[in-house]
């Protein structure tokens, strides 16, 4: 009796829309792929991005309009061969996810075909509606409604679910990654370099498993709660971030952290975002005594890039000493209103605030990483076997500031890219373990099991959310929209002595998801503190008063931790 053929095996962390598209198409080339949710599948950043993905639809539009707006807002620090292939490669990866059942919110003229049953072909360019955002020349943003994420995120599992090949693993939390020099530390099969999977928590039992893998795809978001105030979901820890950098991969940008102007500013209100399209549709940033503040600050007014309009706002409020600015709507028409943003008409109706009839009033708060792990034009990085996709990687694509809505173009641009890199990579692999199925030799050896070693019951969660408060707290005063090299001295230091106080609670006690996510938090805080430090001038997202000013001999390069 021969032993059955084992099928190659795709390890992928996050199940936003990077990690979606790469299961999909890894199953599609015939690949076993396991999928690890933290929480629910749908729960991720994904989901909430009302915006749209930017691509160029418009026949008014053009590849080097497009490139040349990445690159005025990344502040001359994209990487140009990247912009060019995300931009190229764009409009063919969305006409994917049509295909894959996103429905994007049609044209005036399609709608009224569709009403009266008219069959008469129309230009795809014509066929969408498209919204313009701040930064960008043209309008180019794909968009369902204000419901974007969302409708990509259901578009994406319904597919998944009906692939037999892909198993999604819900409330599974991932601990840290499996590599070939951690097993020979612990003194086991020799080797270094290459990933081998990673140690994940089955948060429902308490049991870490250990899941090996041919190779691991980091799809894990970012680390926007890492700070006090944050349009982000609770899964954002920056887990891929700390994972992959603790097992020795470069991270690199992580100043870079881009706070959106506009969230909702209400006592019971939570995280909730007001997308910079209805700045696009013609709304404008006002303080609270009506004056049209961003005027002052930069020719573009209330449509200027995302790091401006968060700065002049932050300025604005302690001028002021206002809590909060105001975004009046009036400009834009009451039906329109309703009708393109429909999920912000009626969630700012719930919290008493018609916004047909009076200004929203808004809060920046911490919104993407433009930083992260640094990876090739595969999505490659520096450890074998390890890709890394979507929000926590570092391609080069955003340099200093992310142009709006281009973070879901790099997903799926890179998702495509780390499939195609990833097949043949499987297929070498496959070659060097040998021709036979029946030589066990030629397989990987079993991978070690999770050891708890004298570990016990964490008796009190009271200490990890303390720490969890302080940490983000410190980050939002410290480490926000504007620094100085002694906030940032101030923030390291005390960074420093909470990561003593959690590596002492992780490697006492049984892992829980708070601790794992505490442990990367204050990581992944004293990564962005310390790449902050390295870069001494005023460039995109990252302004400190000490450099006011930007330096293209010094620092026209990544800052590389």
């Amino acid at each position: 009796m021969t032993t059955p053929k084992r099928i190659p095996h795709v390890l992928i962390l996050g199940t936003g829309i990077a990690g979606l598209s790469a299961a999909i198409k890894f199953a599609g080339g015939g690949v076993r792929v396991t999928v690890v949710a933290k929480s629910d599948a749908a729960e991720g950043a994904t989901r909430w991005a009302q915006g749209g993905i930017a691509t160029v639809w418009s026949k008014d539009d053009s590849i080097e309009e497009h490139k040349r707006d990445t690159f005025v807002a990344g502040a001359d620090l994209c990487r140009e061969s990247v912009v060019d292939l995300c931009v190229r490669e764009g409009p063919e990866r969305v006409k994917e996810l049509i295909d894959l059942g996103v429905e994007f919110t049609r044209s005036e003229r399609m709608s009224e075909m569709a009403a009266d049953g008219s069959t008469l072909p129309v230009d795809p360019a014509e066929a969408f509606d498209l919204h313009r955002e701040g930064g960008h020349g043209q309008r180019r943003i794909l968009h369902a409604a204000d419901l974007t994420g969302w409708a990509i995120e259901k578009a994406l599992l319904a597919q998944a679910a009906l692939n037999p090949l892909i198993s999604i693993l819900e409330d599974h939390c991932a601990i840290d990654l499996i590599t070939e020099a951690k097993i020979a530390a612990i003194g086991s099969a020799p080797g270094a370099g290459r990933c081998l999977g990673a140690y994940v928590l089955n948060v429902r039992s308490g049991h870490v498993e250990t899941l090996g893998a041919d190779l691991t795809v980091l799809a894990t978001g970012g680390a926007g709660k890492v700070y006090l105030y944050t349009s982000n979901p609770d899964t954002a820890t920056g887990d891929g971030i700390a994972m992959a950098y603790r097992a020795g991969a470069k991270v690199a940008n992580l100043e870079f952290i881009q706070f959106h102007p506009t969230c909702l500013f209400h006592p019971t209100a939570r995280t909730f975002l007001i997308t910079e399209a209805l700045r696009g549709e013609g709304a404008i940033l006002r303080n609270l005594a009506g004056d049209p503040f961003m005027d002052r600050q930069h020719e573009l007014g209330s449509l200027a890039p995302r790091d401006i309009v968060a700065r002049g706002i932050d300025l604005e409020m302690k001028r002021t000493g206002d809590k909060h600015v105001l975004l009046d709507c009036s400009p834009i028409p009451a039906e329109k209103l309703k009708s393109h943003f429909p999920n912000i008409y009626e969630t700012c109706l719930g919290f008493g605030i018609d916004i047909t009839q009076g200004p929203i009033p808004v809060v920046p708060a911490a919104h993407y990483t433009c930083g992260g792990v640094v990876v090739d034009e595969r999505g490659l990085t520096d450890i074998e076997g390890l890709y890394a996709v979507g929000e926590v990687s570092c391609t080069g694509l955003h340099g200093a500031n992310r142009l709006a809505s281009n973070s879901l173009l790099e997903a799926v641009v890179y998702a495509h890219r780390v499939y195609v890199d990833g097949m043949s990579a499987i297929d070498r692999l496959w070659k060097s373990f040998a021709a036979s199925e029946e030589d066990e030799q030629a397989l990987p050896a079993p991978l070690p099991e999770w050891s708890v070693g004298g570990a016990v019951e964490l008796e009190e969660q009271i200490d990890i959310a303390a720490t969890w408060h302080e940490i983000r707290s410190i980050m939002w005063n410290y480490v926000g929209i504007v620094r100085s090299n002694h906030r940032l001295v101030r923030a390291r230091r005390r960074l420093e002595i909470l990561k003593e106080e959690i590596n002492g609670y992780y490697w006492s006690h049984f892992l829980t998801r708070d601790l794992i996510e505490l442990r990367n938090l204050v990581e992944v805080a004293d990564l962005i503190v310390r790449c902050a430090q390295l870069r001494q001038e005023s460039r995109g997202l990252h302004y400190t008063v000490d450099y006011p000013e930007r330096d293209d001999v010094h620092f026209r390069r990544d800052t590389m931790i």
